[in-house]
């Protein structure tokens, strides 16, 4: 075998198949963190503490789309219902709109790295929240996996090596000498290749803060003093003040019923809305025959959704539309009746961007299960990286237009793109599913669950089949394996289409079904480096 191969490229088509487990099962994009939620469980631990070890794990063997400076959001099926948590970080108090044009002169867009759109980091108040609320392991044991991969190490996946070294020759184009970013060369700024043995000292050091103290090294103690001190000194934001402010939100998540059953999303500031409203408004419509004709109805009711997310959606306590509005029967099918079935038209504007996320699920033989999503946003985020902390650049999503519902200001939590997702019936758990990637997630969502609810694709199936992304106004990108004469048919339509040989940009997904008899089926995505742990 020749070593120098770059393990992407394949001269045959591989096949996929569902996996089958009773005790558990465990699915990332990752087979080290898979294996690692499957550890957990093996030890002892429950689903929870078992998606914590895989969301900390994967801030290690996938750094190329999350870190410890993430968000994350989860969907949680235990005690017989679903629980929401959303541990999304604020902006900095002395973040503003005078503040930033101040800093950088009149600009019209948020800057997308350095200090500037950094946000309070949520992802480690995150998984605390769940393993005090719902764990059983001690916090120490389930970050025990990802201390071991940053500090003994690990091969990193193909994939990953990749996007690493495409993010590291655009660093060094845009940031080699600028002082800000030290920290994220002195890190990653090395070029990889599949199989070679990373190690991320840094990050275990970190890692083993937070493990000891449970978080408060990160929120109110050495980390945190850390992060403070590089924001001063590099003409950041952030203050100490604001990590320790920081809360996380237990929600009631948000659903509708889409071909008898319920399918569930987190409420804003996340944009798991936009996939409700684009359900909500494709059940007025048969779509039993994956078409063109469908995908036409599953593109124009995207584009609605898109535009009114954009349009409403932020922090909640700026929002000034109620949610039960956005869902009502009544909305849905004004949004219907807005659609041309021969004719693509443009509803708005909106400009869905790339980003880098890692999506999650777990479950155990007690029936816990857990939809999970974590994000630095942009790839490696804002490119700060404190110590090991790689910071998100999730504040690159707030408006400099005043007046607008998601313009910056200090202490607010801007529109979010990151989405796990859960599918319930009769109040029985069903699946938890998601599809990372930016403003591709409630694309991913609908596409994934039509081919599910109403194409009886099964769940390999569902995220192995050739995806579309609405892009701008009637531009939209296809993956080189769609149906040519679809493509034709959306093309005479009026559909700009677009074949998009990158597929990073359709979103990597996973989805945990749970069959009638108990036994969990499993699927992951062919797009990455995705893997399936069972027990």
């Amino acid at each position: 075998m020749n070593e120098e191969n770059n393990y992407i490229e394949s001269r045959y088509p591989s096949k996929r198949l569902c996996v089958f487990a009773r005790n558990g099962m465990a699915i990332t994009g990752n087979a080290l963190a898979s294996s690692a939620g499957i550890r957990i469980l093996q030890e002892g631990g429950n689903a929870i503490d078992a998606a914590i070890a895989m969301a900390s794990t994967l801030c290690v063997v996938e750094p190329t789309a999350n870190g410890l400076g993430s968000d994350n959001f989860a969907l949680i099926w235990r005690e017989g219902r679903l629980h929401g948590m959303n541990s999304s970080g604020k902006s900095p108090g002395l973040l503003s709109q005078e503040a930033i044009q101040a800093k950088h002169g009149p600009i019209q867009t948020m800057p997308v790295s350095g200090w500037t759109p950094v946000t309070v980091p949520g992802a480690v108040a995150g998984w605390v929240a769940m393993s005090e609320r719902f764990g059983r392991l001690p916090f120490a044991q389930v970050l025990a996996p990802a201390i071991e991969y940053a500090k003994d190490g690990y091969p990193i996946g193909a994939q990953t090596a990749r996007i690493w070294n495409l993010a590291l020759a655009k660093a060094r184009r845009d940031w080699r000498n600028d002082a800000q970013y030290n920290g994220y060369f002195e890190t990653f700024g090395y070029e990889v290749k599949a199989g070679q043995w990373v190690k991320l000292p840094s990050i275990a050091s970190a890692l083993e803060a937070i493990a000891q103290t449970r978080g408060a090294a990160f929120y109110t103690g050495t980390l945190a003093k850390r992060l403070e001190e590089e924001s001063v000194r590099h003409g950041g934001f952030l203050r100490a003040s604001d990590l320790a402010a920081h809360e996380t939100l237990w929600v009631d998540p948000l659903s509708v019923r889409y071909r008898g059953y319920d399918v569930w999303e987190l409420p804003p500031n996340g944009q798991g809305i936009t996939a409700l409203m684009a359900l909500n408004t494709l059940r007025s419509f048969s779509c039993a025959t994956h078409d063109a004709d469908a995908i036409h109805l599953h593109i124009e009711a995207i584009k609605q959704a898109f535009v009114h997310s954009k349009a409403y959606v932020s922090d909640p306590l700026a929002m000034k539309v109620q949610t039960d509005d956005l869902l009502s029967e009544a909305f849905g099918k004004r949004c219907a009746g807005q659609i041309k079935p021969e004719t693509a038209q443009s509803f708005g504007v909106s400009d869905p961007a790339h980003s880098g996320t890692v999506y999650l699920c777990a479950a155990d033989r007690e029936g816990n299960m857990v939809s999970m999503i974590q994000s630095n946003y942009m790839g490696f985020g804002s490119g700060i990286v404190v110590d090991g902390i790689s910071l998100q650049n999730r504040g690159a999503d707030f408006s400099l237009e005043s007046g607008h519902v998601n313009v910056v200001a200090p202490g607010k939590r801007t529109y979010h793109t990151i989405i796990p997702g859960f599918l319930s019936k009769e109040k029985k758990p069903v699946a938890a599913f998601g599809v990372m990637g930016g403003y591709m997630q409630p694309q991913g969502h609908v596409q994934v669950l039509t081919n599910l609810l109403d194409f009886s694709m099964h769940p390999q199936e569902a995220l192995d089949a050739p995806r579309w992304m609405w892009k701008k106004g009637m531009e939209v990108a296809v993956e080189p394996a769609f149906d040519a004469k679809v493509v034709a048919a959306l093309r005479a339509k009026g559909h700009e289409i677009v074949v998009e040989p990158e597929c990073g940009v359709f979103g990597r997904g996973q989805i945990l079904w749970r069959l009638e008899n108990g036994v969990y089926c499993g699927a992951c995505e062919s797009r990455t480096d995705s893997n399936i742990g069972c027990y």
